[in-house]
C-alpha cells in the first residue's frame, strides 16, 4: 500500500494527511490517528463502574434540580400577581419563558458540547443559572422576573440536553438501559416534587421559592464542576493528540476532530444547524419529538389543571393541592425501579441478535407503556367532579407517572441508538419542540378547562394520548427501513464495519515509535464520528 508521511508544521498543529495517487488510481493516506486502545483507561466506557455510576447520578440529580426549578414557582402564582399588580396570566409568564429557554438553549449548547466537550458547558451554564436566580429572588417588578427566568431557562437547559450524550459517552449500548432510566426519571420527578415542596414553602413568602432554587443549583454546580471529569471521546482524544505532538515533536498525530479541516466558522454553522436538520429531515426524530411534546405538555398542564380541579373545585389550599402530586411522583419512581427488568429483557435481545440488536428493540417498553397515559387521563377526567372524593383524580396520577418514565426512557434510548454519534444533537432537537409546546400549554390550559369543562378537557387529552400510541408501533414496523434510507441515522456497531458509533471499536493503538498507517475506510469512519453534514 502506497503512503506518505505527514510533515510537521509550525505551532504544533497537525498537518492534514497528504494524498498520493498510486498507479492503480486509488488515493491512500498516511497519518497517525490517535484512538482508544482495547481496555484503554482513558476511555470513559472503561472507567470503573462505581465512578461511572457516580457521574450518572450527579448529572441525573442535576436534571432533577433543573426540573424542580421549572415547577416549584407554580405553587404560588397568585402572590406574585398580587404583589406586582398584574393579571394571573402575566404571572404565569416566568414559568412559560423558563420552559421556552429549555427549547432555545439546547440548539446552541448541544453542538458546542460536540466541539469543546461536555464539562466546560456543564460548568459555565450552571454557574450562569446560579447567578441569575438571585435577581429573581429579590426582584421588584415582573419584568426582572421574566428576563432572569428566561436566562435561567436557557442556562439550565444545558444539563437537560447533555445528559443523553454523557450517558452515551459512559455506557455501552447493552449497559445504558438502567442509567438512562435514572436520567429519565429526573425530568418527571422534579416537576412533581416542585409543587409539593412549593405548596408549603410559599407560606414563608413566594421569594423562598427562588431561594430554595439557589441553594440546590449551587450544590449541583459544585458537584458537576469539580467531581465529574470530561466524558466526550473526541475532546479527550484531541487533548491526547495535542499532548503527543508536544512530547514527541511529531505533528502528524491527529484525532478525529483534527481530520475536519473546515474553518471553525464553517464547522460551527454545521453544528448549530444539525439539531434542526435532524428535527425536520428525520422522520424518527420528528415523530418521537412530537410524542414527547405531548407528554411534556401534559405534565405542565397538570400544574394548572390540578389547581382548577382541587383548589377551584374542592376548595383545597396550595399545600393540599401539592400533596395530590404524590401519586404522580410515586408512579415515576416505581417505573424507574422496573428499569433493571427492562434492561434484563434488552440483554436477552442482545444475545438473540448476536450483540447487534436493531434500535427498534428499544421500542418494546414504549409499546407496552403508551396505554398507561390515556388510562390515567380517563380516570382523572371522570372522577374530577367536585362532589366526588379526591381519591380518583389523585390516584390517576400514578399510571400517568408510571407511563411517563417508560415512554421517555424508551424514546431517549431509541434516539441515542439511532443517532449515537450525535446523540446530544438528536436529544436537543427533541427538547426544542417539546419545550415550546410545554411552555404554551401553561398559558391556555386554564381557559381550556373552563370552556370545555374539567371532564371533557381531560378526555380530549386522553384521546390525544391514544392517537400517539400509533407512533411506537409504526416505527416497530418501518423504523429499520427509515434508518437505512437516512442520511444521519447511525446503526451502531455494524457487522461490516462500514459504520461505527463506539470509538473504542477502532483498534488502532498510538505508538510514538511507529507511525500508524490507515486506509481510506478508517479515515471515513473517523470523519463519520465528527459528523459531516
Amino acid at each position: 500500500m502506497a503512503t506518505t508521511q505527514a510533515a510537521p508544521t509550525a505551532a504544533g498543529a497537525p498537518q492534514p494527511p497528504k494524498e498520493k495517487i498510486p498507479e492503480g488510481g486509488e488515493t491512500q493516506q498516511d497519518y497517525k490517528l490517535v484512538t482508544f486502545a482495547e481496555g484503554d483507561p482513558g476511555n470513559p466506557k472503561n472507567w470503573s463502574k462505581g465512578y461511572k455510576w457516580y457521574c450518572t447520578m450527579v448529572v441525573a440529580i442535576t436534571c432533577f434540580v433543573v426540573a424542580f426549578c421549572s415547577s416549584v414557582i407554580t405553587a404560588d402564582v397568585d402572590s406574585v400577581a398580587h404583589e406586582f399588580g398584574i393579571s394571573h396570566e402575566a404571572a404565569l409568564l416566568p414559568i412559560t419563558v423558563f420552559v421556552v429557554g429549555f427549547g432555545v438553549g439546547p440548539m446552541v449548547f448541544a453542538p458546542l458540547s460536540e466541539v469543546y466537550g461536555r464539562q466546560i458547558i456543564y460548568g459555565t451554564t450552571l454557574l450562569l443559572a446560579v447567578v441569575f436566580i438571585i435577581p429573581c429572588a429579590v426582584s421588584k417588578n415582573i419584568g426582572t422576573l421574566i428576563v432572569c427566568r428566561l436566562i435561567d431557562g436557557i442556562a439550565f437547559s444545558a444539563p437537560m440536553t447533555l445528559v443523553g450524550g454523557t450517558l452515551a459517552d459512559l455506557w455501552r449500548n447493552e449497559e445504558r438501559g438502567v442509567p438512562m432510566a435514572a436520567f429519565s426519571a429526573a425530568p418527571f420527578i422534579g416537576p412533581a416534587i416542585g409543587p409539593l415542596v412549593g405548596g408549603w414553602l410559599c407560606l414563608a413568602g413566594w421569594r423562598w421559592l427562588y431561594w430554595i432554587q439557589l441553594i440546590l443549583a449551587f450544590v449541583v454546580w459544585v458537584l458537576i464542576s469539580f467531581t465529574v471529569k470530561e466524558t466526550y471521546a473526541p475532546t479527550i482524544l484531541g487533548r491526547r493528540a495535542a499532548k503527543l505532538r508536544k512530547q514527541t515533536g511529531d505533528n502528524s498525530y491527529v484525532s478525529e476532530g483534527d481530520l475536519d479541516q473546515r474553518p471553525f466558522s464553517e464547522r460551527m454553522s454545521v453544528f448549530l444547524i444539525r439539531p434542526f436538520q435532524l428535527l425536520f429531515r428525520e422522520l424518527i426524530v420528528l415523530l418521537i419529538s412530537l410524542y414527547m411534546s405531548v407528554l411534556y405538555g401534559l405534565l405542565y398542564m397538570f400544574f394548572v389543571a390540578y389547581p382548577v380541579v382541587f383548589e377551584g373545585g374542592k376548595g383545597y389550599s396550595h399545600g393540599q393541592t401539592g400533596l395530590m402530586f404524590i401519586p404522580l411522583a410515586v408512579g415515576v419512581i416505581c417505573s424507574a425501579l422496573c428499569a433493571p427488568l427492562v434492561n434484563k429483557h434488552y440483554l436477552t435481545q442482545v444475545q438473540k441478535y448476536n450483540g447487534k440488536p436493531p434500535a427498534e428493540i428499544r421500542l418494546i417498553p414504549m409499546m407496552v407503556s403508551c396505554w398507561f397515559i390515556p388510562i390515567g387521563l380517563f380516570i382523572f377526567a371522570w372522577t374530577s367532579y367536585p362532589r366526588l372524593i379526591w381519591v380518583g383524580p389523585c390516584l390517576a396520577g400514578f399510571p400517568i407517572g408510571f407511563g411517563f418514565i417508560f415512554l421517555y426512557n424508551s424514546a431517549n434510548n431509541y434516539l441515542v441508538d439511532s443517532y449515537q454519534h450525535q446523540a446530544a444533537s438528536a436529544l436537543a432537537a427533541k427538547t426544542f419542540i417539546r419545550s415550546f409546546w410545554g411552555a404554551g400549554t401553561v398559558l391556555f390550559t386554564e381557559q381550556m378547562y373552563h370552556r370545555m369543562g374539567d371532564q371533557w378537557a381531560s378526555t380530549f387529552l386522553a384521546f390525544l394520548g391514544l392517537l400517539c400510541c400509533l407512533i411506537p408501533f409504526g416505527f416497530w414496523k418501518f423504523g429499520a427501513r427509515i434508518r437505512q434510507r437516512s442520511k444521519y441515522a447511525f446503526g451502531g456497531d455494524d457487522v461490516d464495519g462500514s459504520q461505527t458509533s463506539d470509538i473504542e471499536n477502532q483498534k488502532d493503538v498510538v505508538d510514538p515509535n511507529a507511525p500508524l498507517v490507515h486506509d481510506s475506510l478508517a479515515l471515513e469512519r473517523a470523519r463519520s464520528y465528527v459528523s459531516n453534514p
